[in-house]
């Protein structure tokens, strides 16, 4: 049986990852990738430690993150292809939107 601090220092390192990719990247397909490595990394970290306290109820916070990577992934592609055409660029530097 492999221990829990196993998981959750794989769990660490895949979230240390994707915040990098986030903070490093200025390409907005690889944070959005970024983003998704980081929720698998606390899919991963909830799944640890359900299964070293037997309580289900980690399961189904991992299906509850799920929904909202599934969701997330076809807002945040949409948005991203929305940009894509307005601008044919995907550098997060091109986007001031916000800006007046």
């Amino acid at each position: 049986m492999v221990p829990l601090e196993y998981y959750l220092i794989l769990s660490g390192i895949i979230f240390t990852i994707g915040v990098s990719g986030v903070v490093i990247s200025r390409n907005i397909i690889i944070v959005f990738m970024s983003i998704e490595l980081m929720l698998n990394a606390a899919n991963l970290a909830l799944i640890s430690f359900a299964r070293q306290f037997a309580d289900p109820s980690g399961h189904v916070f991992v299906f509850i993150v799920m929904a909202v990577a599934a969701a997330e992934a076809a807002v945040g592609l949409a948005i991203i292809i929305a940009l894509f055409r307005n601008k044919d660029s995907i550098n997060l530097d091109d986007f001031n939107v916000m800006k007046w």
